[in-house]
């Protein structure tokens, strides 16, 4: 299973056509789009060539199955312009191993709790920060934000294929990763 992860675009057209370019170039079998697709938030500066209409657009040109998960600045009105639904949460199993995508906002250090198992691998975005850890016992990947990264990092996606995690940069730069 090959697949391209994207999160926290924020309505950035720039970094949505990106992103699509770099879905041509690796091939994979789906997109898994994990939240706050469209809307920057009223926290969060505007984003570089925030257009959310033309990202919608973008994104209803992958040609591709896409899992996508709702962000806490997704709403009901975004739905109405995107191609494809947006869930709570997925689920993916990979070699018979679970793997959970969600946002983030539901996990603990942000209010949620633990109902999973501990074999679980974790996909999410929310934090704006690759990461490839294990935190709290379960194994926690996070693909880092396409339109609004933090820390001074540059925009990043996750790839995962043949059992390994990588969140990268868009010179190619592996900025996180785990293998299962």
């Amino acid at each position: 299973m090959r697949l391209f992860i994207a999160s926290d675009i924020h309505g950035s057209s720039i970094r949505a056509a990106q992103a699509r370019a770099m879905i041509l170039a690796l091939a994979p079998d789906a997109a898994v789009l994990l939240g706050d697709l469209l809307y920057h938030g009223p926290r969060n500066p505007l984003p570089e060539g925030y257009a959310p209409a033309e990202t919608a657009s973008i994104l209803a040109s992958l040609r591709l199955p896409i899992i996508a998960v709702r962000g806490n600045c997704d709403s009901e009105v975004d739905q109405l312009i995107l191609p494809f639904h947006l869930a709570e949460s997925a689920w993916l199993w990979e070699g018979g191993r679970p793997i959970l995508a969600l946002h983030g906002h539901q996990l603990p250090e942000n209010g949620g709790s633990w109902p999973w198992p501990l074999d679980l691998t974790i996909i999410s975005g929310h934090t704006h920060l690759p990461r490839a850890e294990i935190k709290d016992g379960r194994r926690r990947w996070n693909p880092g934000s396409l339109g609004l990264p933090k820390e001074g990092l540059p925009p990043s996606f996750g790839f995962y294929e043949n059992g390994r995690f990588e969140a990268r940069s868009f010179d190619g730069r592996v900025l996180a990763a785990d293998t299962l």
